[in-house]
């Protein structure tokens, strides 16, 4: 299987940009503005207006760009354009016309039809079934329609409106605009302190100052298998029965928690690190500055000579670099897992890692392009439940599985639509989450709540490593045998 190319990577970098909610705003508002009168702009003075008119709408792109409207909060972004229309009572109908056919065009047509067609193989009749998940999608993504919307319709609005002012002349009076703008502020700032109450609780403390540094190794090998977006409610419902005897012979954690926002590149930098958003810098798949800002398990495991690698797509490589061996995402869905797993048995032969993370990305590419509540979604599980079966029985044919703990878990749930993930609808927040192995308790189900950044460290206890240097997850020792017989 091939790596990602640079090309690759610079095109997941570039399409992220257009993914991600926050960016995709002001993008989509220019863009539209520039194609709605491209034919006015050969006069420099349209040109100017133009130009001096969108310094006009900047606050309030700046200000959808600081907040989120998660979930049901995206609900009250209508309010503040039925202000709009109210005391100014001045909109372009075609321009919203126009926004709206394009904005569904770029979602149902280019994105779910031709996007997924030429990169993941789906039918060039996505389109049929796509529109109900831009418009049922409520997390961080350029698709979700009842957040973009009255977000475009409003910037688009108020930006008309200066510009006609300053082509006939009659300039604009920015202080009542002004005003409009300090009302939004203030609305969006009561609205997030008050009822966006549902991020998950942290650790606030160092996992270093609550749990012993690990003096020898548990474990020679731990094999991490993250089957990517796989929600919990549709695991249960799945035939799997390879990963049902490791969940019912291991510790199964029925409360697993993930992070906030529930996007791949965080969960990933979350779990790996230990820590959260706000620390190790990755707050959403589109990553602004490369590279993490504390340690990682990769480097908790060189500092005692052992090794650790992630087999995972290009967007991973943002935020760990090197500690990454990346696979092209672009190929049939129904080839992306198997191809993966092959990838993974050449990477145990070769390099034989102590720690090894392996991404499966079908089950979530699948809920992306084709709504997690249909039977293609439970097919792609149960897929994953045959490769995983197939490679630990390769690792076990090869003599790597003797004292080997295996971790199964998802970096996140998907809710129905688009997105998929983010904000924490039903369906994202508790992910599936099982130990396995000559170290781990049979048969146990921990019902307490406990969060993915408990990876970090528990890997680190389980090789012997010290924990890395921003942990703050729980090491999970009501999983391990031997942190009980000792103590």
């Amino acid at each position: 299987m091939k790596s990602a190319s640079k090309f690759e990577k610079v095109a997941a970098r570039c399409w992220n940009l257009l993914n991600e909610g926050k960016p995709f705003t002001p993008i989509f508002v220019f863009g539209t503005f520039l194609l709605f009168y491209l034919g006015d702009l050969a006069s420099a003075e349209n040109l100017s207006s133009l130009v001096l008119s969108l310094l006009g709408v900047i606050p309030i792109l700046a200000i959808y760009f600081i907040f989120d409207f998660p979930l049901f909060l995206r609900n009250y972004l209508w309010i503040p354009f039925i202000v709009f229309l109210i005391v100014w009572n001045d909109v372009n109908l075609s321009l919203l016309l126009f926004a709206t056919g394009l904005y569904f065009f770029f979602t149902v047509f280019f994105w779910g039809t031709l996007y997924y067609h030429l990169r993941i193989g789906t039918s060039w009749l996505n389109f049929t079934r796509f529109w109900k998940l831009v418009l049922k999608n409520s997390d961080s993504t350029s698709g979700n329609a009842q957040e973009q919307m009255p977000k475009f319709l409003l910037v688009l609005s108020i930006w008309d409106m200066v510009y006609q002012n300053y082509l006939s002349g009659e300039g604009t009076d920015f202080f009542p605009i002004l005003l409009f703008y300090g009302f939004i502020f203030v609305f969006a700032w009561i609205l997030h302190r008050y009822l966006f109450d549902w991020k998950p609780s942290m650790y606030t403390n160092f996992t270093k100052d609550s749990t012993k540094k690990p003096t020898k190794a548990l474990s020679d090998k731990v094999i991490v298998i993250v089957i990517d977006g796989m929600r919990k409610e549709r695991f249960y419902e799945a035939n799997t029965p390879f990963l049902d005897t490791l969940k019912d012979n291991g510790t199964e954690y029925m409360n697993m928690e993930t992070v906030y926002p529930a996007r791949t590149v965080v969960c990933f930098t979350s779990m790996f690190t230990g820590t959260y958003p706000y620390e190790h810098g990755i707050t959403s798949n589109m990553v602004w500055k490369l590279g993490i800002k504390v340690e990682s398990i990769f480097d908790s495991l060189r500092k005692v000579g052992k090794k650790g690698r992630l087999l995972g797509i290009a967007h991973l490589v943002d935020s760990m670099g090197d500690d990454v061996e990346t696979v092209t995402a672009v190929m049939h869905n129904d080839q992306a897992d198997p191809n993966i797993m092959k990838r993974a048995k050449k990477i145990m032969k070769e390099q034989d890692p102590d720690l090894f993370i392996v991404q499966m990305i079908a089950t979530d590419q699948t809920g992306h392009s084709r709504g997690v509540l249909y039977d293609e979604y439970i097919q792609k599980i149960e897929e994953a439940d045959a490769l995983v079966k197939d490679f630990v029985e390769w690792l076990d044919a090869e003599g790597k599985m003797e004292n080997t703990t295996l971790c199964i878990c998802a970096d996140h749930g998907q809710a129905d639509g688009i997105g998929g993930h983010g904000h924490l609808d039903e369906g994202e927040r508790y992910v599936p989450f099982f130990m396995h192995g000559p170290h781990i308790e049979r048969g146990k189900k921990v019902e307490q709540k406990h969060s993915l950044v408990s990876m970090a460290p528990t890997l680190a206890y389980l090789l012997g490593a010290p924990f890395p240097s921003h942990s703050r997850g729980e090491v999970l020792v009501d999983s391990i045998k031997e942190s009980r017989d000792s103590e």
